[in-house]
Formats: C-alpha cells, sequence, structure tokens
C-alpha cells in the first residue's frame, strides 16, 4: 500500500504546493490534486512536478466535458513528461451543476464520454494516427462542419506509452466500467466497513470484463490523519466535507453523495442534512453528520487505533491511503503510517 495526500487548493496554491513537496521526504508517495471551478489543475501539477523528485503527480479530477479526449492526453503526455514519468490522469464525469453552470456544456452521456476520453487517451499515448467517430469525431466530418481537418497522431513523443488512468465514480454503473476498463479508482466519502455492501457487486461485475493486462484495479481512499491521544475529537473536521457533499452538491434527487450516504445507511441522516444545508443551514448540516460517518471515513486517534483503520481500509481493498494530516505534525504522522505499510 502506498499514501498519498490531496492538495489543499482554496488558498494559496503556491504554499500548499510548497507544504505537499515538504512531505515528499518523510514517505509520500503521491499527490492528488482537484480542480472543481477553481484554479485549473494541470498548472498547479506542472509547479508540483517541478518542486518534487519522486512523488507521483495525480489528476482528481479532471472533467470530461470541458476537455476533449487529445486535450487530455496532451495534458498526460506533457505532465509525464516535465515530471520524468510520474504522472496519474484522475478523470471523471464531475456533476450537472459544474459541467452545466460552469463549463456551459449539456451534462449527457457521463459513462460513455468517459469510456471514449480513455479509449482514446490511451491511442493517443501509443502514437496511433487517430480516426474515430463517436461523441468525439476526430476528425470532424464535413456533415458536421469538418472542412480540413485529416486523421493526426501525438506531435511529441510521450515518455510512457500508457500513463495511469483513474476514474472518480460511486453510481453502480458507473463503479461497474471503470472496473473494467481503468487502471485505478477514486470513490469519495469512503467507508471501508460499508464498501462492500454498496460496490461488491458492481466491482465483481466489471472485473469479469477486465483485460488482465490491465492488471488489478488499484483503489486510492483514506480520510483525515490525526495520531494520538486527543485526535479522536479531530473527527469532526470531517463534518463539513461531508456536509457539502451530502447536502449540497446537487439538487434533491440529483446529488450522488447524498445517494451514497444512504446507501450507507443513513437514509433519515442523509435527508435531514440536505435539508439543512440547501436552505442555508450550514452549522447546523454539519451537526447533522452522524458520529458514526465521521469515525469511519477517518483515521484519527491514538497510534493503536489509527493502525486498526489502516488494516480496514487495505482489506477493504485500498491500495493507496489517501490522508489530510491534520495534526501538529503533519510530516511525522506520514511517516508513522509510512512505517505501517
Amino acid at each position: 500500500m502506498e499514501i498519498s495526500a490531496p492538495l489543499a487548493y482554496a488558498g494559496d496554491p503556491r504554499q500548499a504546493a510548497d507544504d505537499i513537496a515538504a512531505l515528499e521526504s518523510a514517505g509520500l508517495d503521491a499527490v492528488w490534486v482537484a480542480e472543481a471551478y477553481g484554479f485549473d489543475s494541470p498548472t498547479i501539477m506542472g509547479y508540483l512536478a517541478a518542486r518534487t523528485e519522486r512523488m507521483k503527480i495525480g489528476a482528481a479530477i479532471l472533467n470530461v466535458y470541458s476537455r476533449t479526449p487529445a486535450l487530455i492526453a496532451q495534458t498526460a503526455a506533457g505532465l509525464d513528461a516535465i515530471s520524468g514519468g510520474r504522472a496519474i490522469m484522475g478523470l471523471g464525469a464531475s456533476g450537472p451543476q459544474v459541467v452545466e453552470g460552469w463549463h456551459g456544456k449539456p451534462y449527457d452521456k457521463p459513462l460513455a464520454r468517459t469510456r471514449e476520453a480513455i479509449e482514446l487517451t490511451r491511442r493517443i499515448l501509443r502514437r496511433e494516427v487517430i480516426d474515430h467517430q463517436g461523441i468525439t469525431d476526430m476528425p470532424l466530418p464535413p456533415e458536421k462542419g469538418g472542412k480540413l481537418g485529416k486523421p493526426l497522431k501525438i506531435l511529441t513523443k510521450p515518455v510512457r506509452s500508457e500513463v495511469p488512468l483513474y476514474v472518480a465514480s460511486l453510481g453502480p454503473a458507473n463503479v461497474r466500467m471503470t472496473a473494467e476498463i481503468a487502471d485505478g479508482w477514486l470513490p469519495t466519502l469512503f467507508i471501508p466497513e460499508k464498501a462492500h455492501q454498496v460496490w461488491g457487486a458492481p466491482l465483481a461485475e466489471g472485473k469479469e470484463k477486465r483485460d488482465p493486462a490491465l492488471g488489478p484495479l488499484q483503489t486510492v481512499a483514506g480520510g483525515l490523519l490525526a495520531i494520538g491521544d486527543y485526535a479522536a475529537a479531530v473527527r469532526d473536521l470531517a463534518r463539513p466535507q461531508i456536509a457539502l457533499y451530502v447536502g449540497g452538491m446537487g439538487a434533491p434527487g440529483k446529488n450522488f453523495y447524498n445517494d451514497l450516504a444512504v446507501a450507507y445507511g443513513y437514509e433519515k441522516e442523509a435527508a435531514r442534512i440536505q435539508e439543512l444545508y440547501l436552505s442555508g443551514k450550514k452549522k447546523e448540516a454539519e451537526a447533522a453528520v452522524p458520529d458514526e460517518f465521521c469515525e469511519l471515513m477517518s483515521l484519527c486517534g491514538p497510534e493503536s487505533y489509527v493502525r486498526e483503520r489502516v488494516d480496514a481500509f487495505r482489506e477493504a481493498g485500498v491500495t493507496m491511503l489517501n490522508v489530510i494530516p491534520v495534526g501538529p505534525e503533519p510530516a511525522k504522522s506520514i511517516e508513522t503510517v509510512k512505517g505501517w505499510l
């Protein structure tokens, strides 16, 4: 098992990148850079490539609506080149509020778009000449307005012909596709003790169709990390994130994370969190998050307890433990957990 951390993207990205780079010597194996509708992630990933020497640099995530498959492949090739082969491309459909509200694109065919982006990215990185008709036509045919386009292959030679492609997915059909074709899986709000009841069947169904050449599916999940007698209280820091996702990421009936909380068994609590959050009562929504939810998706407590949480994530199939160190000595926390892996 490897250990990674997400980049704190809401503040100063240079300071956040410098903080992450400082954890490399403590044993951090990878960093994940989010995008949402804030700073673009490729720019920051390029800065991280220059500030680090060894750790992998992952996008979590690039959405498959605002970038063409060719641009995703170019970003993968460019990041891989300047990092010396350390790129991981996390892809996903994002959600309709961001895709339609921010990018001005219709939120249609999310699974087909993700599948096509993966297929074309892999073909482009292998330097194939691309002649493809699908959601994206390469080249654009005359009946759709094309005039001068012709089949092309990527101009430069990628450092690697295969850059790992991970998918952020939650729903059964999307998880099934991820297990079938992706190199790795990026679930959100992952509770190891409840993961199998939610995703066990679609993961198994997808793996039945998986090409053995892809190797085992990698899984990235984790949560807040704090080690010490004081640390149990730190779990409450997970409340704002859980409330935001379960309560605020989508309208009623159109929130993937609310559906996940229901699947975990928190049906009444999920409805209450959403009701409070969408009515502007964010603090009340945070208070409505079950204590168990905060505990099970975090790694906070005395050392023996945190070791048990690490084992729980490992037993649930997690291959890269993604943590947010929130104690007074983040580098020491990373070093300690790395020693257990």
